[in-house]
């Protein structure tokens, strides 16, 4: 931190902060929302509730609204809020210490934007004890303390903490609309397989008869196998999301397969999500050959057209039309909101314009003309949010060196 205004001070946290240590009892018949916080200063947070039975450590403590408090193993990540009204009430594991603010010194939300400024993660790394590896470090209450933050006067915080809360709305507000014109760009290629099937004409008839192999569910993996960092290459199920074979979506698998197995996927293959979100399930691409060789998870359902009957890409950017979506979010089921299925059996019925490939790859020609047009606007998109991301942090900096 650079030199700050002849008005201002360094204090450490031991001068602003106050523990409080609320532990109970945990009850095993009772329920608790057990709290969380997120990195980089985002807040505290519900992360589940549970019976206390399922609790494993009986000595737990209870957060309060307007309390100060972190993550021991992720304060180097900034892992530092002051709770709400959303957690008032919570538990807490003693990985979570808390803190009462003393408000005659500093302003709560003067202190929550600090909690958010990069170089506090760095003094929390520094202070932290522990194995070499980060993830290892540890800021433990008795470092805690050493923490320290340029303090203004309370009439100084008064006149900056409004400053920074209209910026940060401003800069909100431009990601909201950054975000809308990503979801409008992400529909561009459907609403123009909408258009071109409108002017087709033609019959629908089930994708079972597009078909050259039986259609086929991923290889179910065992949790104990996966992300280990060497065996197997497989696609997640997040693969298929960007409505194109997203090669970045894979992972290792520490089993083997026979060099035969149905599993490995070839090049024109369509990968199908089977289960996601119902915004997100049905979601298609086809396997372009890279990265080679790979695997399917149980969660995509692998789709091998017929060559003389229909091109994968036509089949894949099909799945991206209004009337595809409209099928298949009528037809997934499951309870939950974050997991809605689909089954061979739908898919296989799934009704497909029945025309010729040359007409399908005449689509196809008129879709990647305008996939690239769209590709450069998703960059330029990209660079905008870059610029964004940077603007609080970079506003931040500014009004804890006493320059806004």
């Amino acid at each position: 931190m650079s030199s700050i205004p002849s008005s201002w001070r360094i204090a450490r946290f031991h001068e602003l902060l106050r523990r409080v240590d609320r532990r109970i009892a945990v009850d095993d018949t009772s329920r608790y929302r057990c709290a969380g916080v997120r990195w980089y200063g985002l807040g505290a947070f519900v992360r589940e509730e549970r019976l206390g039975i399922e609790i494993a450590r009986k000595q737990q403590w209870i957060l309060r609204a307007g309390d100060v408090v972190y993550n021991k193993l992720f304060a180097w990540k900034n892992s530092f809020a002051i709770a709400d009204m959303a957690v008032d009430g919570c538990i807490v594991s003693d990985k979570f210490p808390t803190y009462q603010i003393d408000d005659a010194l500093v302003l709560p939300r003067f202190l929550g934007y600090y909690f958010r400024l990069p170089s506090l993660g760095e003094q929390a790394q520094a202070l932290s004890k522990g194995a070499a590896a980060i993830s290892k470090l540890t800021l433990n209450p008795t470092q805690f303390w050493d923490l320290t933050v340029p303090l203004p006067p309370l009439s100084e915080q008064r006149r900056i903490v409004p400053m920074i809360e209209e910026l940060a709305a401003k800069i909100e507000e431009a990601r909201g609309l950054r975000r809308q014109a990503a979801e409008e760009t992400n529909l561009v290629g459907g609403r123009a397989m909408d258009s071109l099937l409108q002017t087709c004409g033609a019959q629908r008839e089930p994708l079972e008869r597009f078909l050259l192999e039986p259609l086929l569910n991923g290889l179910s993996l065992p949790a104990a196998k996966m992300g280990l960092g060497t065996g197997i290459l497989f696609a997640r199920v997040g693969v298929v999301n960007p409505g194109t074979f997203d090669h970045h979506q894979t992972k290792r698998v520490d089993i083997e397969l026979e060099p035969d197995s149905p599993y490995w996927l070839r090049p024109g293959d369509v990968l199908v999500s089977r289960g996601n979100t119902l915004q997100l399930v049905g979601r298609a691409a086809v396997f372009e050959g890279i990265p080679s060789p790979c695997a399917m998870p149980d969660l995509l359902i692998r789709v091998r057209t017929d060559p003389e009957l229909a091109d994968p890409r036509f089949v894949a950017g099909f799945f991206r039309s209004r009337e595809a979506r409209e099928y298949i979010e009528g037809h997934a089921k499951g309870t939950s909101p974050s997991m809605k299925k689909i089954s061979q059996g739908i898919l296989r019925s799934m009704p497909i314009p029945a025309i010729s490939v040359t007409e399908q790859r005449r689509m196809i020609a008129h879709l990647d003309d305008l996939q690239a047009k769209v590709d450069v606007l998703k960059r330029l998109q990209g660079e905008a949010q870059a610029e964004l991301d940077a603007l609080l942090p970079s506003v931040l900096e500014r009004a804890f060196r006493g320059e806004l």
